[in-house]
């Protein structure tokens, strides 16, 4: 949690909560009813509750970054992104990123440790993204992704990585920003 502040804004009351859609886990859809400290209310307001996302920034003990590279539909493009997925119900946070690169990549092994935790849209999505650094990893298995998902794996340069989100290789906001919090820590920039 981020240190509170004396003059932080007070939180808002919500006065009602209708669920409208419910698809879990990839929608569930409430509108709620809110009175801001100020007195004055919020008629409508949408939340999307997501289960939590967790990424994985993994490098080899060669000194590559695992990569995948996948077609989204939202955009209608190929572009690469970090390991990552969704968090089971009640499934541990570093379990889920371990299965989620060995499922996706194929890799596994090496040292695990806590690199980020970020929320895509605060505003309007209830879910945080965790992401794990693991060092020294090594292929142990073939990728076995989803049914949902249609993978390529690639191993980058440490070095190159930064040039893939320079040149719009890499636009996922999610994956793009642990990756640079761990180069900028590579480089003393922390």
């Amino acid at each position: 949690m981020p240190a509170k502040l004396p003059d932080d804004p007070l939180p808002w009351e919500c006065l009602d909560q209708t669920y409208l859609f419910r698809r879990p886990p990839w929608l569930v859809l409430r509108h709620q009813r809110f009175r801001l400290p100020t007195g004055r209310e919020i008629a409508d307001y949408w939340i999307s509750e997501f289960p939590p996302w967790v990424n994985v920034v993994a490098v080899t003990r060669h000194d590559e970054l695992v990569f995948v590279r996948q077609y989204r539909p939202g955009l209608g493009a190929v572009h690469y992104e970090i390991p990552a997925g969704v968090v089971d119900e009640g499934e541990d946070l570093e379990a889920a990123g371990r299965r989620e690169l060995r499922e996706e990549t194929g890799f596994g092994g090496g040292h695990w440790s806590l690199l980020t935790r970020l929320s895509a849209n605060p505003a309007l999505q209830n879910n945080w993204t965790t992401t794990f650094l693991a060092e020294g990893v090594e292929r142990v298995a073939e990728p076995a992704p989803e049914t949902t998902e249609d993978l390529r794996v690639h191993l980058i340069k440490v070095g190159d990585a930064a040039r893939l989100i320079d040149e719009g290789e890499m636009i996922q906001a999610l994956h793009a920003a642990p990756l640079l919090r761990y180069l900028l820590g590579r480089s003393g920039g922390r």
